[in-house]
């Protein structure tokens, strides 16, 4: 199944573009959803349909939905939900108050990740096109499997604290709600999807990031910093959609002024994204709505070709052998510079990367169990970090 996500500022046309893109798949003849996760949902306005958090179909062999995670929440999860909800209220946290507590934040992230791994094991769809938040949510989408999987850890060990207190105050009034099985079954169940999620994402071949941004100074600053952190997460940034230029025959003294200074940004995207693929797509006389609109841009975007196509395999981050004794981990990182970069050696096998407010810990593989950190060294927009085994 191939997942395409699509990021950006906000307004540079991340929606117009994500759903331009399944229409375009659809009509290919491949079997598409496009999912919106901003909590701001604007994708059925850019359809011209009506869409809500069932999935619904708008078009020949394409569906659509937008995630409301209330909704997620009382069919998926009510046993978390109920049980987060009496324990706050135990808690003397008033009830209107408790439901809401008991949706944590990330709960949409989760959602939205594994509709994605059921979609995939069911082989529902051949394309799934995810129209996401702005650039800082999105980048917590993609570090979620990671972070979900220590913050599970750390649920169970509280809970099987709690358990065992319980187990030492029989016969005594406890002020709290113990969890039920099915509690502990469905949090049991979240982390080992998350797992599978983690291997979705950064398959490089079918799972790939592609960057929406208009020629504009700011834009194209925090498309740096995004292709950047992306790379930190190990996600395949395959191409740049450059949207909303203006066409050169555009009249006008105002327009003129705008011309000249698009040329000079448009030149710093390619100075900044080659070799990455790009594509460009004008801006309009109206507005960008509705069907008909949506193919325009398309055509512009895509021509004749078919946007299934990956543009780029390459995953941004990989180990590799350089004697029998020693290994090197070799990460992309673009628009980085060297004391940006901190580095340390973490528990349980891993080592932490920090880049400006974007943090990862990586777990290194069983070869490299116990293995010696030896260093590290910055070049051609990559680190290389050394281990000896």
């Amino acid at each position: 199944m191939r997942l395409i996500i699509y990021n950006g500022k906000g307004g540079v046309g991340k929606t117009s573009v994500s759903a331009a893109t399944a229409l375009r798949l659809a009509k290919k003849g491949h079997r598409t959803i496009i999912m919106s996760v901003d909590t701001a949902h604007s994708l059925g306005d850019s359809l011209g349909v009506e869409l809500g958090p069932e999935i619904r179909n708008v078009a020949p062999n394409l569906d659509a939905f937008e995630l409301d995670i209330i909704h997620e929440m009382k069919n998926k999860w009510s046993s978390i939900r109920d049980y987060l909800s009496a324990f706050m209220m135990s808690q003397g946290i008033d009830g209107i108050s408790a439901e809401e507590m008991a949706i944590f934040p990330g709960m949409e992230m989760v959602a939205a990740l594994l509709y994605v791994l059921t979609f995939r094991n069911e082989n529902t769809y051949d394309v799934v096109v995810m129209d996401t938040a702005p650039t800082g949510e999105t980048l917590r989408l993609m570090s979620f499997p990671d972070v979900s999987n220590w913050y599970m850890d750390k649920a169970f060990s509280m809970i099987n604290r709690l358990m065992g207190i319980a187990r030492f105050t029989i016969g005594k009034v406890v002020d709290f709600p113990l969890p039920s099985k099915e509690v502990m079954r469905t949090l049991g169940e979240l982390k080992d999807q998350m797992t599978e999620v983690k291997s979705i994402l950064e398959d490089g071949q079918n799972t790939t990031i592609r960057l929406v941004l208009n020629p504009e100074r700011m834009a194209i600053n925090e498309t740096r910093r995004s292709y950047s952190y992306m790379c930190l997460y190990n996600k395949n940034v395959e191409c740049l959609v450059i949207n909303k230029v203006i066409p050169e025959d555009a009249d006008g003294e105002f327009m003129k002024v705008k011309l000249s200074e698009q040329k000079e940004y448009m030149q710093m995207i390619h100075d900044s994204f080659e070799p990455l693929k790009m594509m460009t797509a004008h801006m309009l006389r109206t507005e960008m709505r509705g069907i008909e609109k949506l193919e325009m841009l398309a055509d512009m975007i895509f021509g004749d070709s078919d946007p299934i196509e990956t543009y780029s395999g390459e995953s941004p981050m990989k180990f590799y052998s350089d004697t029998p004794d020693t290994a090197t981990l070799k990460i992309k990182m673009p628009f980085v510079e060297q004391d940006q970069i901190d580095l340390y050696k973490g528990r349980d096998n891993t080592i932490i990367l920090q880049i400006g407010s974007q943090r990862r810990t990586v777990s290194l593989p069983m070869t490299l169990a116990n293995a010696e950190l030896l260093g590290a060294e910055f070049g051609d927009s990559c680190l290389y970090v050394r281990f000896k085994r």
